[in-house]
């Protein structure tokens, strides 16, 4: 299984990479909608979420990952630590930017604006609990050809965050948290209702 998935991320790296990224980064708001809504699940979402990771996400972090080690090449503690900072100073607002934009584009949204200004600082400041940790594995261990793609499993659990903001938090993490650990009630069918 592992060749079968090397082979196609060495012979066209970039379709592969933005392909698993999109599909990955999509996968996380099906995750999310299966814990929150558990009944109904809003395909369109998802669609609009896979786009914005089609489209904007999985080709800006391949082509971003590959200008990175271009300008700072190798693995040495001064060349890693240079990726890092620009990654969180540069990449990360334009990416938390674009998603919450682009999803409200997509859905339409009168003011696509709205959810950027009221979650992206929080959001900002959760990324930065998840996201150095995270790309520090990748430019130590990954090889460039699946940076992206790293990048794209972790970006599944990012993801689920991201929906979960973008529908019912605030951007930080205390409130996910408090929401996941939160007991959730039983709903009873209609028919175990008619039943009795």
């Amino acid at each position: 299984m592992r060749k079968t998935f090397l082979k196609p991320a060495k012979l066209v790296p970039w379709i592969a990479n933005v392909t698993l990224y999109g599909c990955l980064f999509a996968g996380g708001d099906f995750a999310h909608q299966c814990v929150a809504q558990r009944d109904r699940i809003d395909w369109q979402h998802t669609r609009n979420v896979a786009l914005v990771a089609v489209t904007f996400h999985g080709n800006f972090n391949y082509f971003w990952q590959r200008s990175l080690e271009r300008r700072f090449p190798g693995k040495s503690l001064g060349m890693v630590l240079r990726k890092l900072l620009l990654d969180q100073t540069v990449a990360s607002p334009i990416a938390t930017s674009v998603f919450y934009t682009g999803v409200s584009l997509l859905e339409g949204k009168e003011d696509v604006l709205q959810d950027w200004r009221e979650k992206f600082l929080n959001t900002y400041k959760t990324g930065l609990m998840y996201w150095p940790f995270a790309q520090l594995l990748n430019f130590v261990l990954m090889p460039l050809y699946l940076r992206t793609v790293f990048m794209g499993c972790c970006a599944f659990l990012w993801a689920a965050f991201l929906c979960f903001s973008r529908q019912s938090g605030d951007g930080t993490a205390t409130v996910a948290l408090a929401w996941v650990l939160t007991p959730r009630k039983q709903v009873q069918a209609p028919e175990a209702d008619k039943e009795e």
